[in-house]
């Protein structure tokens, strides 16, 4: 069980490190993840976005709805299925983008970037590893 809690230890030392860089940028941790996932996109369907991001579908709903009210966010409904909508970043919301996800990488870049190619590709093996267990 020591890998579990080392597991568990690091993964909340880098949420509490990412997520204090994404109150900053005044976002929430799923607002900024959800933003960063429509970056570069031109939108996508709510269930789409909530398997690229690490959002459950039901809290998606609200997040959307909280970006709506930002003005970062829209639904468009698609002419060939009115049965469904679109999320799509508004220019404003591609501002955003464009401003927190280079901030946001560059943050984690100066914990990340201490790592040898040696120990990330190291680490991204194992954490593969680790995963395919499951």
């Amino acid at each position: 069980m020591a890998v579990v809690r080392e597991l568990v230890r690091t993964y909340q030392a880098f949420s509490a490190y990412s997520e204090e860089n994404i109150r900053e940028l005044g976002l929430t941790a799923p607002q900024f993840d959800v933003i960063c996932t429509l970056g570069n996109t031109s939108g996508m369907m709510m269930g789409q976005l909530a398997e690229k991001t690490l959002v459950t579908k039901g809290t998606l709903t609200g997040i959307v709805d909280r970006l709506e009210q930002k003005g970062l966010v829209r639904r468009e409904v698609p002419p060939e299925n009115r049965r469904c909508f679109i999320i799509v970043l508004t220019p404003e919301g591609e501002r955003v983008f464009e401003s927190v996800f280079p901030s946001h990488i560059h943050h984690l870049k100066e914990r990340l970037g201490h790592l040898t190619d040696a120990e990330t590709q190291q680490i991204t093996a194992a954490l593969k590893r680790l995963r395919e267990l499951f």
